[in-house]
Protein backbone atom coordinates (compact mmCIF):
# COMPACT_ATOMS: atom_id res chain seq x y z
CA UNK A 1 0.00 0.00 0.00
CA UNK A 2 2.79 2.33 0.81
CA UNK A 3 4.53 1.61 -2.65
CA UNK A 4 1.18 2.90 -4.26
CA UNK A 5 0.60 5.84 -1.76
CA UNK A 6 2.22 8.67 -4.48
CA UNK A 7 0.45 7.29 -7.62
CA UNK A 8 -2.97 7.34 -5.76
CA UNK A 9 -2.71 10.32 -4.35
CA UNK A 10 -3.48 13.35 -6.74
CA UNK A 11 -1.89 16.12 -4.45
CA UNK A 12 0.81 14.98 -4.53
CA UNK A 13 1.83 13.17 -7.70
CA UNK A 14 4.45 14.75 -10.05
CA UNK A 15 5.03 11.91 -12.36
CA UNK A 16 4.26 10.57 -15.62
CA UNK A 17 0.95 11.88 -17.10
CA UNK A 18 -1.60 9.74 -19.65
CA UNK A 19 -3.55 11.81 -22.00
CA UNK A 20 -3.12 14.47 -19.22
CA UNK A 21 -4.10 12.50 -15.98
CA UNK A 22 -2.84 10.47 -13.38
CA UNK A 23 -2.24 6.74 -14.79
CA UNK A 24 -3.56 4.93 -11.78
CA UNK A 25 -7.14 6.89 -12.75
CA UNK A 26 -7.65 4.58 -15.89
CA UNK A 27 -8.72 1.88 -13.18
CA UNK A 28 -11.96 2.58 -11.81
CA UNK A 29 -11.67 2.88 -7.92
CA UNK A 30 -13.60 -0.29 -7.28
CA UNK A 31 -10.39 -2.07 -9.25
CA UNK A 32 -7.85 0.23 -7.46
CA UNK A 33 -8.86 -1.10 -4.12
CA UNK A 34 -8.78 -4.50 -4.63
CA UNK A 35 -5.74 -4.27 -6.13
CA UNK A 36 -3.60 -2.44 -4.08
CA UNK A 37 -5.55 -4.56 -0.88
CA UNK A 38 -4.56 -7.68 -2.43
CA UNK A 39 -2.58 -10.12 -0.99
CA UNK A 40 -0.13 -10.28 -4.47
CA UNK A 41 0.13 -6.63 -5.06
CA UNK A 42 1.66 -6.24 -1.57
CA UNK A 43 3.58 -9.45 -1.84
CA UNK A 44 5.00 -9.56 -5.39
CA UNK A 45 4.56 -6.33 -6.92
CA UNK A 46 6.36 -3.98 -4.17
CA UNK A 47 9.20 -2.04 -5.73
CA UNK A 48 9.46 -3.84 -9.13
CA UNK A 49 10.60 -2.06 -12.05
CA UNK A 50 10.59 -2.27 -15.67
CA UNK A 51 12.94 -5.15 -15.56
CA UNK A 52 11.75 -7.06 -12.91
CA UNK A 53 8.43 -6.73 -13.62
CA UNK A 54 9.15 -8.47 -17.24
CA UNK A 55 10.81 -11.32 -14.83
CA UNK A 56 7.31 -11.16 -12.67
CA UNK A 57 4.86 -11.61 -15.88
CA UNK A 58 7.07 -14.10 -17.47
CA UNK A 59 5.63 -16.54 -14.11
CA UNK A 60 2.06 -15.85 -15.64
CA UNK A 61 -0.31 -18.70 -16.68
CA UNK A 62 -3.24 -17.37 -17.30
CA UNK A 63 -4.71 -13.49 -17.92
CA UNK A 64 -8.25 -12.14 -16.02
CA UNK A 65 -9.61 -9.33 -14.41
CA UNK A 66 -11.47 -10.22 -11.31
CA UNK A 67 -12.63 -13.62 -9.77
CA UNK A 68 -14.64 -15.00 -6.96
CA UNK A 69 -17.24 -13.95 -5.47
CA UNK A 70 -15.19 -11.06 -3.60
CA UNK A 71 -13.66 -10.03 -7.08
CA UNK A 72 -10.19 -10.49 -6.39
CA UNK A 73 -7.74 -9.13 -8.76
CA UNK A 74 -5.92 -11.88 -10.92
CA UNK A 75 -1.91 -11.05 -11.13
CA UNK A 76 -2.44 -9.63 -14.25
CA UNK A 77 -4.51 -7.32 -13.59
CA UNK A 78 -2.12 -6.14 -10.73
CA UNK A 79 0.80 -5.98 -13.40
CA UNK A 80 -1.43 -3.68 -15.36
CA UNK A 81 -1.79 -1.36 -12.76
CA UNK A 82 1.98 -1.41 -11.78
CA UNK A 83 2.71 -0.68 -15.29
CA UNK A 84 0.62 1.89 -15.33
CA UNK A 85 2.54 2.68 -12.23
CA UNK A 86 5.72 2.90 -13.89
CA UNK A 87 4.92 4.48 -17.07
CA UNK A 88 7.74 2.66 -19.00
CA UNK A 89 9.56 3.76 -22.51
CA UNK A 90 7.69 2.59 -25.34
CA UNK A 91 10.70 0.78 -26.51
CA UNK A 92 10.54 -0.98 -22.90
CA UNK A 93 6.76 -1.75 -24.19
CA UNK A 94 8.02 -3.24 -27.67
CA UNK A 95 10.55 -5.51 -26.03
CA UNK A 96 8.00 -7.20 -23.91
CA UNK A 97 5.71 -8.20 -26.65
CA UNK A 98 8.33 -9.91 -28.67
CA UNK A 99 10.62 -11.30 -25.67
CA UNK A 100 12.37 -14.22 -26.16
CA UNK A 101 15.70 -15.76 -24.55
CA UNK A 102 19.08 -14.34 -25.44
CA UNK A 103 20.31 -18.38 -26.13
CA UNK A 104 17.28 -18.50 -28.67
CA UNK A 105 17.91 -15.81 -30.70
CA UNK A 106 20.44 -14.79 -33.37
CA UNK A 107 23.25 -12.58 -32.95
CA UNK A 108 21.46 -10.08 -35.68
CA UNK A 109 18.37 -10.40 -33.97
CA UNK A 110 19.57 -8.73 -30.87
CA UNK A 111 20.85 -5.94 -32.03
CA UNK A 112 17.56 -5.22 -33.60
CA UNK A 113 15.06 -6.07 -31.01
CA UNK A 114 13.55 -2.74 -30.60
CA UNK A 115 11.85 -1.59 -33.01
CA UNK A 116 9.08 0.57 -33.96
CA UNK A 117 6.42 -2.16 -35.75
CA UNK A 118 5.87 -5.81 -34.41
CA UNK A 119 7.45 -8.81 -36.63
CA UNK A 120 5.08 -11.27 -36.82
CA UNK A 121 7.75 -13.65 -37.16
CA UNK A 122 8.95 -13.35 -34.07
CA UNK A 123 6.20 -14.41 -31.04
CA UNK A 124 8.58 -14.97 -28.32
CA UNK A 125 8.34 -17.29 -25.57
CA UNK A 126 6.23 -15.72 -23.00
CA UNK A 127 2.61 -15.27 -24.37
CA UNK A 128 1.56 -13.75 -21.25
CA UNK A 129 3.93 -11.16 -21.39
CA UNK A 130 2.92 -10.14 -24.44
CA UNK A 131 -0.88 -10.11 -23.81
CA UNK A 132 0.21 -7.59 -20.32
CA UNK A 133 2.11 -5.79 -22.87
CA UNK A 134 -0.84 -5.16 -25.65
CA UNK A 135 -3.42 -4.26 -22.46
CA UNK A 136 -1.14 -1.57 -21.47
CA UNK A 137 -1.04 -0.16 -24.69
CA UNK A 138 -4.65 -0.19 -25.32
CA UNK A 139 -4.22 1.59 -21.78
CA UNK A 140 -2.23 4.00 -22.35
CA UNK A 141 -0.74 4.51 -25.37
CA UNK A 142 -2.47 7.22 -28.83
CA UNK A 143 -5.42 5.08 -31.16
CA UNK A 144 -2.92 5.37 -34.34
CA UNK A 145 0.00 3.73 -31.94
CA UNK A 146 -2.60 1.23 -30.82
CA UNK A 147 -4.12 0.03 -34.30
CA UNK A 148 -0.72 -0.26 -35.48
CA UNK A 149 0.66 -1.72 -32.94
CA UNK A 150 -1.55 -4.33 -31.65
CA UNK A 151 -2.80 -5.53 -35.32
CA UNK A 152 -0.11 -7.17 -36.62
CA UNK A 153 -0.94 -9.54 -32.81
CA UNK A 154 -3.62 -11.35 -34.55
CA UNK A 155 -1.89 -13.09 -36.67
CA UNK A 156 -0.72 -14.85 -33.39
CA UNK A 157 -3.39 -17.76 -32.71
CA UNK A 158 -1.58 -19.03 -29.44
CA UNK A 159 -4.10 -20.44 -26.74
CA UNK A 160 -4.12 -18.66 -23.76
CA UNK A 161 -5.97 -19.45 -20.62
CA UNK A 162 -8.36 -16.94 -19.21
CA UNK A 163 -9.97 -16.76 -15.46
CA UNK A 164 -13.58 -15.43 -15.18
CA UNK A 165 -15.53 -14.87 -12.49
CA UNK A 166 -16.94 -18.44 -13.40
CA UNK A 167 -13.46 -20.01 -13.55
CA UNK A 168 -11.28 -20.77 -16.30
CA UNK A 169 -12.10 -20.69 -19.81
CA UNK A 170 -9.73 -21.22 -23.28
CA UNK A 171 -8.98 -18.47 -25.29
CA UNK A 172 -6.74 -17.73 -27.66
CA UNK A 173 -4.12 -14.54 -28.13
CA UNK A 174 -5.54 -13.19 -31.29
CA UNK A 175 -9.28 -12.79 -29.44
CA UNK A 176 -7.80 -11.05 -26.88
CA UNK A 177 -5.94 -8.42 -29.29
CA UNK A 178 -10.04 -8.30 -30.70
CA UNK A 179 -11.52 -7.96 -27.52
CA UNK A 180 -8.97 -4.85 -27.04
CA UNK A 181 -9.60 -2.83 -30.29
CA UNK A 182 -13.39 -3.57 -30.35
CA UNK A 183 -14.68 -3.70 -26.79
CA UNK A 184 -15.25 -1.34 -24.24
CA UNK A 185 -14.68 -3.32 -21.04
CA UNK A 186 -11.43 -6.24 -21.10
CA UNK A 187 -10.19 -7.73 -18.42
CA UNK A 188 -12.52 -6.05 -15.54
CA UNK A 189 -11.66 -2.99 -16.69
CA UNK A 190 -13.52 -0.16 -18.50
CA UNK A 191 -10.95 0.77 -21.60
CA UNK A 192 -11.46 4.37 -23.01
CA UNK A 193 -12.93 5.70 -26.07
CA UNK A 194 -10.97 6.05 -29.01
CA UNK A 195 -11.51 6.92 -32.35
CA UNK A 196 -12.75 4.05 -34.68
CA UNK A 197 -10.36 2.74 -37.36
CA UNK A 198 -12.62 4.13 -40.01
CA UNK A 199 -12.45 7.55 -39.05
CA UNK A 200 -9.01 7.30 -38.83
CA UNK A 201 -8.05 5.94 -42.10
CA UNK A 202 -10.14 9.39 -43.42
CA UNK A 203 -8.34 11.65 -41.48
CA UNK A 204 -5.28 9.75 -43.59
CA UNK A 205 -3.81 8.86 -40.10
CA UNK A 206 -3.78 4.80 -41.06
CA UNK A 207 -3.94 3.03 -44.15
CA UNK A 208 -6.59 0.67 -45.21
CA UNK A 209 -6.05 -2.55 -43.59
CA UNK A 210 -5.91 -5.56 -45.60
CA UNK A 211 -7.27 -8.82 -44.02
CA UNK A 212 -5.46 -12.09 -44.68
CA UNK A 213 -8.71 -13.50 -46.31
CA UNK A 214 -8.58 -10.80 -48.54
CA UNK A 215 -8.16 -13.29 -52.01
CA UNK A 216 -10.49 -15.43 -50.37
CA UNK A 217 -12.94 -13.86 -50.42
CA UNK A 218 -13.03 -12.37 -53.45
CA UNK A 219 -12.73 -16.01 -54.44
CA UNK A 220 -16.00 -16.13 -52.87
CA UNK A 221 -17.86 -13.78 -54.49
CA UNK A 222 -16.58 -14.47 -58.26
CA UNK A 223 -18.05 -18.33 -57.41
Amino acid sequence: KADAKALLDDRGYSGALIRGQNPALLFEKAVRDRVTESYYWKEQCFGLNAATLCDRAAELTFIGGTYGDMGKPTPFLCLAFKLLQLVPEKEVILEYLNFEDDDEMDDGEEENVLRNDIDQTRRGEFKYLRALAAFYIRLAWEPVEIYRTLEPLLGDFRKIKRRTRQGFTLSYMDQFIDDLLTKDRVCATALWKMQSRTLLEDLDLLEPRESPLGDELDEIDRD
